[in-house]
């Protein structure tokens, strides 16, 4: 960008910024002369007295089909409440457009329509509100003459009045920025934006109600941990001052689930918010959901069934259909899932390896350097042929394929292969070329669980900031006993962002995480 341009964007901005100052000031205004005039009569500039008794979309589902003919004899008496979006003021009779929570619904208000002994001024002051106040109104329902479902108003009030105004467009890259910083204003503008979080909370519910009904219990396990164990991240630190010891952010759930399988629950599942200390993309927040479940006298074939029949059943209830489209392709939950081990994808998607090639280290240390990723220098075969697989195959999977048969060395919590011990009975489920799941039959064990950690310490001691710690207390619970069990996570906000087509995760979290505002 020249610096003509960039300079002429900063006026911009500025004159933007001045005539937005401007507006806040006029309101600000407004609510003085409001606060002023409710003060001799003791009322309240917010009064929270109103409870509206319908809501919009209830309202045009239920007579939205009907026209005046029968909507006048009925006389149906309406009471809502909600943030005026549209205005248009044509003498002795306005109309007014409010959203609730549900959606949006006219508003007709005339002055020969309002009931109060006031009612010439409560008109006059309507003219003088403005978009984004949040209003209340009484009426009865009917049809303008463009068949529009309306509310005839006869009362009218001001509930809050709103300092800043709405924003008159909301797109673009400057403004894709300003809808994760200012959620609430995207939630008010955005109808798709609603519409996908609707969607997440549809999502949510149906797993849990999934996992009910296949009789798991729902528990609860600490965020605050004195060892980070359950998966391989670099954990947030804090400290905890009472007890004057060092604490992570959970990272996963896993070790505190499975001492309660190890206590007699045999199925138990988390919905939990989990904090890793990780870059920023497309696909990675610091703090993310997953739902994490774990079996007693399963292994990891019946897991991957199950998370099948799990992920189809939220897509269904959050869409209606198990056929999806994800940015302009299809995608198909409805069929089985694919299983590939690692080699075997590399060969699917990448078949310019040879299997001799795939087999051979050296060759796969020295192919996984030409992408700018350095294997650890302890990595074996099995690491480097994962991390070839990550660089040629993963962005490739886009229909549901599970990758299994992980390696030892890169499974530190899973189960040994009893036909192949160098690997373990672990799948990863990947969608749209993403991570959706990762699930194994657990390593109940505890010597050989005690050997991995051991192994994790020394891959830490040798750089790998991700490896895990040594849980003695995690060791002590499976010296007690823990029958074979099968455990998985589920990552939703990657799902979410499948099921709803949205391409980054911070169009399916709330309240994503952002670098400092300049």
């Amino acid at each position: 960008m020249s610096v003509s341009n960039t300079e002429n964007n900063q006026q911009n901005n500025e004159v933007v910024q001045q005539d937005e100052n401007h507006v806040i000031a006029e309101r600000r205004e407004k609510l003085k002369a409001i606060r002023e005039s409710v003060k001799a009569s003791g009322g309240a500039a917010f009064p929270n007295d109103f409870k509206p008794e319908h809501k919009a979309a209830e309202l045009h589902a239920e007579f939205g089909g009907f026209d005046n003919e029968v909507l006048d004899p009925k006389a149906v008496s309406v009471s809502i409440a909600g943030r005026m979006m549209l205005k248009r003021v044509m003498g002795k009779a306005s109309f007014a457009t409010v959203q609730d929570s549900s959606g949006r619904i006219q508003l007709f208000i005339s002055k020969d329509n309002l009931t109060s002994a006031d009612s010439e001024a409560i008109y006059d002051a309507f003219k003088h509100w403005d978009l984004g106040d949040i209003v209340a109104a009484e009426g009865v329902l009917f049809k303008t003459k463009t068949g529009e479902l309306s509310v005839k108003v006869s009362a009218l009030r001001l509930l809050t009045k709103s300092l800043r105004p709405l924003p008159e467009k909301f797109h673009g890259l400057q403004d894709q920025e300003v809808k994760y910083r200012q959620r609430y204003v995207d939630l008010i503008v955005s109808e798709d934006t609603r519409a996908t979080f609707v969607a997440r909370s549809k999502v949510v519910s149906a797993i849990r109600s999934f996992m009910i009904d296949n009789q798991f219990l729902e528990v609860e396990t600490p965020m605050l941990h004195p060892i980070p164990g359950g998966a391989s991240a670099k954990p947030f630190i804090t400290h905890h001052n009472a007890l004057d010891m060092q604490m992570f952010m959970r990272i996963a759930p896993e070790l505190y689930l499975k001492r309660l399988v190890v206590g007699g629950f045999d199925r138990v599942f988390e919905v939990n918010r989990n904090f890793r200390n990780e870059g920023l993309s497309v696909r990675h927040n610091p703090e993310f959901t997953m739902m994490e479940f774990y079996a007693a006298y399963t292994d990891y074939l019946w897991l991957m069934d199950f998370t099948e029949r799990c992920i189809r059943a939220a897509a269904i209830a959050a869409t209606g259909s198990a056929v999806l489209q994800y940015q302009g392709r299809e995608l198909d939950l409805s069929k089985p899932f694919e299983r590939l081990t690692i080699v075997g994808a590399i060969q699917k998607y990448a078949p310019q390896y040879t299997l001799e090639q795939l087999h051979d280290a050296a060759f796969l240390r020295a192919e996984i350097l030409k992408f700018g990723t350095k294997p650890f220098d302890h990595a074996g075969l099995g690491a480097l042929q994962l991390a070839l697989f990550e660089e040629t195959a993963e962005s490739q999977l886009w229909n549901p394929t599970y990758i299994i048969d992980y390696p030892v060395e890169v499974s530190p919590l899973a189960r040994a292969s009893d036909a192949n011990p160098e690997i373990t009975e672990r799948f990863e489920l990947f969608v749209t070329g993403r991570e959706i799941a990762n699930g194994f039959s657990e390593l109940n064990d505890a010597e050989d669980q005690a050997a991995r950690f051991h192994a994790q310490m020394k891959a830490k001691e040798a750089g790998d900031q991700e490896a895990m710690y040594y849980d003695a207390d995690f060791i002590r619970a499976l010296e007690y006993g823990m029958p074979p069990t099968g455990g998985c996570g589920i990552g939703i906000d990657r799902l979410v962002m499948m099921i709803t087509d949205s391409p980054s995760i911070r169009d399916v979290i709330l309240f994503p995480h952002m670098r400092a505002e300049a």
